[in-house]
């Protein structure tokens, strides 16, 4: 029998569409204030949104006869016609966004015009309206959320930890205040003010005050128009890069936006300049609003541009003025490896188990096998072994990479010594973080790290892994981060490039919940941490050797590659044609 859903149960449904997660709803709520004219915006959380989100602005505000209208479904003043449709201004349009907030949360709302003497206050629970009632406010209006999901548990128990919810939510109220520097934007993150923007109207400014670390305060201004797309922002040079794309924000008609037309007029600017990761890029992108559809999701962020081949060009060349203008970075390209030759190894069991264990708590697991899995991997040479690494001998070293070797069998090896070196960190780190014991050495001079805003949502579960791998990291102050112990066998510009780099892995969306995505994330960051042309005395490399070979598996690095590649005496004399 086909019927007519009951209206409660259709608003839940509609509103599933829209608010998926408590930052949806800050995020409706902030361009509403935004349409509305407001010149100030207040964001307060507490529980990473989960029980309590209130947003104020200083905007236009609503009526009192037209405050209850403003919940209904499809309800909206911004577009009354199919043809304001091809040519949308604003960033709230579909009328859904109230409606679907106020059907799963439990919603006051207190809203005055200039015009009028006095302010509504309305309050709504699960899209019943509960009071209305005329009351004393300031201009502009506040919603209070609380409880979101409340009535529909089973969207409830997909939100994740407090701090995770947290952190998406000042990852998205920091980009979204890139996008508006006259206006003041203030987050307040469990009664401590993550940020306040000043309003002052400048772009860079506005950009050190929301990424107050370094690799913001060197960045190129863009400025570049053709064919009605104006593009402006802030690039770095193609030597700054990021190992993520946390660094690439955009937005279109200051909305923000997810674009694959952009990340390849980015790449086309950097003419494959790029050695590796990702350059900072805040693009601030401007063009008429026929020439877009927005309206292709209900979170509004993917964008469609209709004609991409001259978006892609006027980004293009917007970088390239800039980019030009920097020493060029020279290319490189890896050499090709025959299949044949790469060494196969899997590793040992025990191991394997415990990194591929879902879902587990590690200290349970390790009640088992902690000393057994630590005592594997830190101490004791590895067993049934392709090959004896004690009959190897160092035969030369080129490219300030490859270390020659020769085995009792007329083989000659070549071992790549930045991915031995990543295997050697991701099992010390992995060991450390495994062990009760951690390996650590105290440094002279402390390294200080400054950090984003946006780790502010999981400070405490980052800091929490950073230290159980081997290092001492505590807080320093607003955005800092101070080191005093680091792994035994690292250096200091190796350690202060990992934590950077697993720190921009976990902002980047990863949660730390599960020991998998630990392992995700420090295989990551170990490709970062070891820099190219290091080149190695003749003891460091017989040293570099000897730590590889008491590694579980030292044939791989972290991401699969190689360490070491084979080529056997008939291998070199048929290149030769003696065979």
């Amino acid at each position: 029998m086909i019927k007519l859903l009951d209206k409660n149960v259709a608003d839940k449904i509609a509103a599933g569409e829209v608010i998926e997660r408590p930052v949806s709803i800050i995020k409706e709520l902030m361009e509403n204030s935004i349409d509305a004219g407001a010149n100030s915006i207040v964001v307060d959380i507490k529980n990473g949104g989960k029980s309590y989100i209130r947003v104020t602005d200083n905007g236009e505000g609503i009526s009192t006869e037209e405050a209850e209208t403003a919940f209904l479904r499809h309800a909206t003043g911004k577009i009354s016609s199919l043809e304001d449709l091809n040519a949308i201004n604003t960033l709230g349009f579909r009328g859904e966004a109230l409606a679907s907030i106020s059907a799963v949360t439990r919603l006051k709302m207190i809203t005055k015009r200039e015009v009028d003497s006095e302010g509504s206050k309305l309050v709504i629970n699960g899209g019943h309206v509960m009071t209305k009632e005329m009351t004393g406010a300031p201009n502009g209006t506040t919603f209070v959320i609380e409880d979101v999901f409340y009535n529909t548990p089973a969207r409830k128990k997909f939100l994740k930890t407090d701090g995770a919810e947290g952190n998406k939510i000042i990852d998205f109220v920091s980009k979204f205040a890139l996008s508006y520097p006259m206006i003041s934007i203030k987050l307040i993150n469990n009664n401590i003010t993550v940020f306040a923007t000043t309003g002052d109207g400048n772009y860079l400014n506005n950009i050190n005050n929301v990424f107050p670390n370094k690799d913001y305060k060197n960045l190129m201004e863009v400025n570049y128009e053709e064919n009605g797309i104006k593009v402006f922002g802030y690039v770095s040079n193609p030597g700054q890069t990021k190992t993520t794309k946390q660094g690439q924000i955009f937005f279109v008609n200051g909305r923000i936006v997810d674009s694959k037309v952009i990340d390849k007029g980015i790449k086309a600017g950097y003419k494959e300049r790029i050695f590796s990761g990702y350059p900072i890029c805040i693009l601030f992108i401007t063009v008429n609003s026929k020439t877009i559809d927005v309206n292709i999701h209900p979170n509004k962020k993917e964008i469609r541009f209709h004609d991409e081949k001259e978006v892609i060009n006027a980004i293009s060349k917007g970088i390239t003025e800039v980019v030009f203008k920097q020493q060029s970075i020279h290319e490189f390209e890896m050499p090709r490896i025959r299949e044949e030759n790469v060494i196969d190894y899997e590793p040992m069991p025990e191991f394997k188990e415990i990194l591929n264990t879902e879902q587990v708590d590690i200290k349970n697991v390790l009640k088992e096998k902690k000393s057994e899995i630590a005592e594997n991997i830190i101490i004791s040479a590895p067993i049934n072994r392709p090959f004896d690494f004690n009959e190897l001998k160092i035969a030369g070293y080129i490219l300030s990479t490859y270390i020659v070797v020769e085995d009792t069998d007329e083989n000659t090896y070549f071992i790549d010594q930045h991915a031995a070196h990543e295997r050697i960190f991701y099992e010390k780190l992995i060991g450390n973080y495994l062990s009760d014991e951690k390996l650590s050495q105290p440094i002279l001079t402390p390294i200080v790290l400054e950090t984003s805003n946006a780790m502010d949502g999981l400070r405490d579960e980052i800091l929490n892994v950073i230290n159980k791998m081997g290092f001492d990291i505590g807080e320093f102050g607003n955005n800092s981060y101070i080191i005093r112990e680091i792994p035994g066998n690292m250096t200091l510009n190796e350690a202060e490039n990992f934590v950077n780099t697993f720190i921009d892995n976990v902002i980047d969306g990863e949660t730390m919940d599960n020991n998998v995505v630990i392992d995700k994330i420090i295989t990551k960051s170990c490709k970062n941490a070891v820099k190219g042309n290091n080149k190695l005395s003749e003891m460091e490399q017989n040293e570099l050797l000897d730590v590889l070979s008491k590694c579980i598996n030292p044939f791989n690095c972290p991401h699969g590659r190689p360490t070491f590649i084979k080529l056997s005496k008939y291998d070199i004399e048929k290149a030769f044609h003696r065979r």
